[in-house]
């Protein structure tokens, strides 16, 4: 069986995304011959002369655009900014031109995450804001089944959309055991559905 490579690709301003994503790839390498590649985006700033640092101080390397080639399958996570996805990843998408005329990531599985500061800060519409781009490169996005018992348990985040995670707002919430729960099984799923594409019977 060839292996499966889900690229866990992610935006986190004070960690809880990252967790989120940790989660997710654990899920992912729970399967058997699938490996999960983490990677996130630098910031974005409106001051032209600022940059980044080429290596980020702390988490995962920056994505590179032959990421989206090289994977079997996408875990795409960032934090709520008023109902949307960060500035930092869509800026990153907005750049994937290249990729979306080549259908580097067309028939691929995905996935989305995102944690917020408050319970109904935008999690569901943030969700569906980074579905967009995955759908326009013709990726096959998928959610989370209520045959989880966590997602009717849950009280923080959850969603049939994608996990999610209620940070607090100053992140003072860990994440839940059901959030947990939530996304492994979204690492899982996503990494199950993945190699039976890759490895047809």
């Amino acid at each position: 069986m060839l292996a499966t490579n889900i690229l866990v690709l992610y935006y986190s301003r004070h960690g809880a995304t990252r967790r989120l994503a940790e989660l997710i790839a654990e899920g992912v390498e729970s399967v058997p011959h699938c490996q999960a590649t983490m990677r996130t985006v630098p910031d974005v700033s409106a001051v032209s002369e600022a940059t980044e640092n080429a290596i980020p101080d702390q988490g995962s390397p920056y994505a590179e655009y032959a990421d989206l080639a090289e994977c079997d399958g996408l875990a795409l996570g960032s934090p709520t900014r008023f109902g949307n996805m960060t500035s930092a990843m869509k800026y990153f998408w907005d750049g994937s031109t290249a990729q979306w005329l080549s259908g580097a990531l067309a028939g691929k599985p995905a996935s989305v995450f995102t944690s917020t500061g408050s319970l109904h800060g935008g999690q569901e519409t943030t969700l569906l804001s980074m579905m967009l781009p995955l759908l326009h490169h013709g990726m096959l996005v998928m959610g989370l089944p209520y045959s989880l018992p966590e997602l009717s348990s849950t009280t923080t985040g959850g969603t049939p959309y994608g996990v999610s995670h209620l940070a607090g707002d100053r992140g003072q919430h860990p994440i839940s055991r059901e959030e947990q729960h939530l996304a492994i099984a979204q690492g899982v799923r996503l990494a199950k559905i993945a190699q039976q594409l890759k490895n047809p019977a």
